[in-house]
């Protein structure tokens, strides 16, 4: 970390976002869902095409599930919730904040995580290549 700036650290490391959503987002990754532990076992420790991902990453106000700092590639992973009418139109809002830092946004159904990994792996890959 940098010792002389801790501020400007954190603040272009979250790109904004506020210390308490650092605590949430240190909560989440103690609570992961199903589908989050089983992404994150193929993206930890560079094991997806070389590339480093965070989980539960505060950018914003936001906490993104997965987060690759060197492609500013967010990948959120959904679950029956995200089918409310409400949090569909947060959803939206959400991607829109982050596609105007200029972070891309890939959303996926727990289930297709749990289902068919390899598919949301492939996806995933492409998208960080090109």
């Amino acid at each position: 970390m940098n010792q002389e700036n801790p501020k400007k650290y954190f603040k272009n490391l979250s790109k904004g976002a506020e210390s308490k959503v650092f605590e949430l987002a240190k909560s989440r990754r103690q609570n992961q869902t199903p589908a989050e532990k089983v992404l994150w076992e193929k993206l930890r420790t560079k094991k997806l095409g070389g590339y480093k991902f965070r989980r539960q990453h505060p950018i914003l106000n936001y906490i993104a599930n997965f987060y690759c700092p060197s492609k500013l590639l967010v990948i959120e992973l959904d679950g029956k919730y995200h089918d409310e009418k409400e949090q569909i139109e947060n959803d939206k809002k959400r991607t829109e904040a982050l596609n105007g830092k200029e972070i891309k946004v890939l959303r996926f159904k727990n289930n297709d995580v749990l289902d068919k990994p390899e598919k949301v792996l492939n996806i995933i890959l492409e998208v960080l290549n090109k």
